[in-house]
């Protein structure tokens, strides 16, 4: 039986701050439970809801030296999904509305958090063979198991693993407050380990010091070696390259499911799509107040409304996206110019645009049943999880080519009659305006070929199973099974 640990700040459903809490929550229960034992440990933050916090169980205590100061760490445990779950609690650190705060906080709460995890592992009767580091929040572990951690007999061996969500959020904070906060040696803070343009950086002692890196899509692996996508870390992953790989997302295909999803209007799989979907567009249109028009090309968006999800792109076309043959329904907030865009074209296009700037899990499993293609014009995307949830509920993805977008929709060939989706290669508005026109064309004059389409999105197996699948080769690999 091999052992697993999953260390990461946040997971479903205990607190969630974006798709890594998915992963977290959703992969461990995915492999298989003859030969991986995958636990997972994180804080225990005030802001868990007390549904959880009641069930939650006693362990042990301990204190903790982590700078000059003596910390409690508590441990407490639950099994959810058939998981053991494990928080190290601390109320000075994880107190609060939101996980994470000020960075300089932040820097401080996470090597506490590295720390007293990888203290509280002997005293659970833990001892993993693979410790899975998720983001830069524990990218110390790498660090402390080859340094303070290596003289104990308990750690002898323990290979570690980091796996980089989004390379854009590293963890920096000048060196002499880290190293005062990690007691961590002047040794350690030299360019080809924690230092980079003079800052410590967690995320960069994760990766020098991990076994093995990995990131959540195959071409945002290859991206992230370029200096555009690379975040001034690409000399590094170019270094570590022998040791990279993509393994891209999936979703809970149990959460996800046209046919039971109790959220939408109406239930409908892909025998039965061609009559039953177009029942979630009509219901969707009466809720947002749009014109009831079954034939008109519905355009949706789930997202946060900010540049790097390529709402620029949006914006510069906006007027001949909200053409006269189109509805375009958007859900999210973000950056108030975007959040004020789409409300003013709502004002502009009543009965056209609807524009919902908040965030409500009901109203997105709706968008996604109703529209009929989803637009995602990222100028980045390590993996993207909604263009995986539209080609679920049959709702065809129109995507540019980055990260996992470009791994996950195969762009729609009319010559032989293959593809999941329509895709746009550069970062140009008026080429995601003539992907858009182009799917629109099919949608109103090919509607075999659309429905074809169709049928092809909802074939596809994107659930965790796939990508645990790739995730057990790993651990094989690394452990030399």
């Amino acid at each position: 039986m091999k052992k697993i640990l999953f260390l990461a700040s946040e997971a479903v459903p205990f607190i969630k701050t974006g798709g890594l809490a998915d992963v977290v929550g959703a992969l461990p229960k995915m492999f298989d439970k003859e030969k991986y034992d995958v636990r997972v440990m994180m804080p225990k933050y005030m802001a868990i809801s007390d549904e959880y916090k009641s069930q939650m169980t006693y362990v042990t205590h301990f204190y903790l030296e982590l700078a000059w100061r003596r910390q409690y760490v508590g441990v407490l445990t639950m099994q959810y999904d058939g998981v053991t779950f494990y928080f190290i609690d601390n109320e000075f650190y994880f107190a609060g509305s939101k996980p994470y705060g000020w960075i300089h906080e932040d820097i401080e709460k996470f090597a506490f958090f590295c720390k007293a995890s990888l203290s509280a592992l002997p005293l659970v009767d833990f001892r993993p063979d693979i410790i899975h580091c998720h983001d830069w929040q524990t990218g110390l572990v790498p660090v402390y198991l080859k340094d303070t951690f290596s003289e104990g007999q308990f750690y002898q061996g323990i290979k570690s693993i980091m796996t980089i969500h989004n390379l854009k959020f590293q963890g920096v904070w000048d060196p002499k407050s880290v190293k005062d906060i990690t007691g961590l040696s002047s040794y350690y803070f030299a360019p080809d380990k924690l230092e980079a343009y003079g800052d410590a950086n967690y995320l960069k002692g994760g990766i020098v010091y991990a076994d093995s890196v990995t990131t959540v899509s195959r071409t945002y692996a290859e991206e992230i070696k370029t200096p555009f996508f690379g975040e001034k870390l690409d000399g590094l992953m170019n270094a570590r390259s022998n040791v990279l790989r993509g393994i891209v997302n999936g979703i809970d295909y149990d959460e996800y499911n046209p046919a039971t999803d109790p959220l939408i209007y109406h239930n409908y799989d892909a025998s039965n799509f061609r009559k039953e979907k177009i029942k979630n567009k009509r219901a969707l249109q009466k809720e947002l107040g749009l014109e009831q028009n079954d034939k008109v090309f519905m355009i949706g968006i789930v997202s946060r409304l900010t540049d790097q999800k390529g709402l620029d792109l949006v914006e510069c076309v906006i007027e001949q996206i909200c053409s006269e043959d189109v509805q375009f329904v958007i859900l999210g907030t973000g950056d108030e110019k975007y959040e004020n865009l789409f409300r003013h074209y709502e004002w502009k296009y009543k009965g056209r645009v609807s524009s919902s700037i908040y965030y409500n899990n009901t109203r997105s499993h709706r968008i996604y049943a109703a529209c009929d293609a989803f637009l995602m014009p990222s100028l980045f995307e390590p993996c993207g999880l909604s263009q995986l949830m539209s080609l679920r509920y049959g709702t065809v993805p129109i995507v540019r080519e980055t990260g996992g977008l470009k791994d996950t929709v195969e762009p729609y060939n009319e010559y032989e009659s293959k593809g999941t989706g329509f895709s746009f290669a550069n970062y140009n508005a008026h080429e995601m305006l003539g992907t858009i026109n182009y799917a629109k064309n099919v949608y109103y004059n090919k509607k075999r070929e659309w429905n074809k389409i169709i049928d092809r999105a909802m074939a596809v197996d994107y659930s965790w199973t796939t990508s645990a699948k790739e995730y057990e080769k790993l651990y094989d690999d690394l452990l030399g099974f």
